[in-house]
């Protein structure tokens, strides 16, 4: 228990990052862009890595803020990706799933103006970084196209491959810089809290290539499962080149579905 106070107590002050722009990337995804001194020293190579965000109350001052950091009681936090990190211009950028006021961090990316803040955790290490296969499968819905969109911008201009986008309307189709051999595919689910197949009917239908497979999917928990298992089990990719993870599950807020994946389930 002391050990485990202390290393609490070891942690870093988050960053309280301050908005510089915010705008709607598409209808349902909001691109908010930080910008000041907050973001010195913030770590190079991270794009594609999870950070934690501490959301403020609404109308909640940035005082009585850093104040809850450091003392409580803690903001509500959500996990999240970077997007983009410019060192020339000490702008960080990170896309939210607008979905109105459902959850904290849609509701306040919904809202907020240049000159809001929120807390800033991370990031880690990106988990898709060597680019050494032969042929690529990267899939995501909503959640995961940040993730899934880095991983495409940062692959070799020869690679090849399939990406499937599962995306809310047809407006929300984004400019990704993909190589030109990945073949990219945008599937509309207009309602994200009702279960889909279409990534994984896809798949199952993609003619299987020669030589060496890697994976870079996320996206909801039962869909996941369900790939994983196609996956490694039935075209026996390794567990090495398969990145595959569960962000969210239908019905379960986010507290919820880590404690679950805690417990074993995806």
């Amino acid at each position: 228990m002391a050990q485990a106070a202390r290393k609490r107590t070891e942690r870093p002050m988050p960053r309280v990052l301050v908005v510089k722009d915010v705008w709607r990337l598409t209808p349902n995804m909001i691109r908010v862009v930080f910008a000041g001194p907050e973001l010195d020293g913030f770590p190079s190579g991270r794009d594609g890595g999870n950070c934690k965000l501490m959301i403020p109350e609404n109308g909640e001052t940035k005082e009585h803020f850093v104040e809850r950091l450091s003392s409580g009681p803690p903001p509500v936090r959500r996990t999240y990706t970077v997007r983009k990190f410019d060192a020339f211009t000490h702008e960080l950028s990170i896309d939210f799933v607008a979905h109105g006021d459902e959850g904290p961090a849609s509701r306040w990316a919904s809202s907020v103006r240049a000159g809001g803040f929120l807390g800033f955790a991370g990031p880690s290490e990106p988990k898709f970084i060597d680019f050494d296969a032969d042929w690529y499968l990267v899939a995501a819905d909503p959640s995961a196209i940040p993730v899934a969109a880095v991983a495409l911008e940062a692959m070799p201009r020869d690679s090849k491959g399939v990406a499937i986008f599962e995306i809310t309307s047809a407006l929300d189709r984004q400019e990704i810089d993909a190589p030109a051999g990945i073949k990219i595919h945008w599937l509309v689910h207009s309602d994200p809290h009702k279960a889909s197949t279409r990534q994984e009917d896809l798949i199952k239908a993609i003619e299987w290539p020669q030589g060496r497979v890697k994976t870079c999917i996320a996206g909801e928990s039962a869909v996941i499962r369900s790939l994983r298992d196609f996956l490694i089990n039935e075209k026996q990719v390794p567990r090495e080149d398969t990145y595959i993870s569960g962000y969210w599950k239908i019905g379960l807020i986010e507290d919820q579905h880590q404690k679950a994946k805690r417990g074993g389930a995806d």
